[in-house]
């Protein structure tokens, strides 16, 4: 069920709606209450599986510094230097 941003025509407010797949959703502005609401372009949020780390772990799940190969050259993580 993706999430989609819609911009009231009207009031010109910007809100979020769950739309539910193959139905038809009613569209309706929280704040006006106006159904003259249209679909916005927003921007697509990605996550890079090397940017998250758990606190006191390392890219490879050590708990110790990555000092020597194979996940360290310079006793820096590979992963940090992408």
């Amino acid at each position: 069920m993706p999430i989609y941003e819609y911009k009231c025509n009207d009031c010109g407010r910007v809100q979020e709606f769950l739309v539910i797949g193959g139905s038809e959703t009613r569209i309706v502005c929280p704040e006006c209450g106006s159904e003259n609401m249209e679909k916005v372009l927003s921007p697509a949020s990605f996550i890079n599986a090397g940017s998250y780390r758990s606190p006191g772990k390392t890219c490879c799940g050590r708990d110790e510094r990555c000092d020597s190969p194979p996940c360290a050259t310079g006793g820096r993580c590979r992963r940090d230097r992408l």
